[in-house]
C-alpha cells in the first residue's frame, strides 16, 4: 500500500469552495479503486493549512490513477472547482508507506 499525503496552501476566505473540490477528489478516488482517508481542514485560529491522505495498494495502482488527470471529464470538471475559485494556492504531494497497528 502507498498513501499519497497532499499538503494544501488555501485560501481561508474560500473554505466553502475547497469543501466542494475535497468532496469531488474523495469521491473520484473511490471509483478508482483508491481508499480516501479524508481532508483535514482548519478548525480552530487562523490557518491557511489543509491536508488529504489517501491510499492504493500499490504505486502502479496510483500511477492508473493519475492517467486520468486532463483527460477524464471528471476530473477536469474537479480540477476546475479549484483553478476557477483560487481556493488551494499551492500544494505538495508526499508518498508514504503506512505503519498500521496489527
Amino acid at each position: 500500500m502507498i498513501t499519497c499525503v497532499v499538503d494544501y496552501v488555501i485560501d481561508p476566505e474560500k473554505i466553502a469552495d475547497f469543501e466542494r473540490f475535497a468532496a469531488e477528489w474523495m469521491r473520484l478516488v473511490r471509483r478508482e479503486g483508491g481508499v480516501h482517508h479524508g481532508y483535514f481542514l482548519p478548525a480552530e485560529g487562523a490557518s491557511d493549512e489543509a491536508r488529504a491522505l489517501f491510499s492504493f495498494e500499490s504505486l502502479a495502482a496510483y500511477e492508473r490513477y493519475r492517467t486520468l488527470f486532463g483527460v477524464d471529464p471528471e476530473f477536469v470538471a474537479a480540477d476546475r472547482i479549484r483553478d476557477e475559485s483560487g481556493c488551494v494556492i499551492r500544494y505538495r504531494r508526499t508518498f508514504m508507506r503506512p505503519l498500521l497497528p496489527e
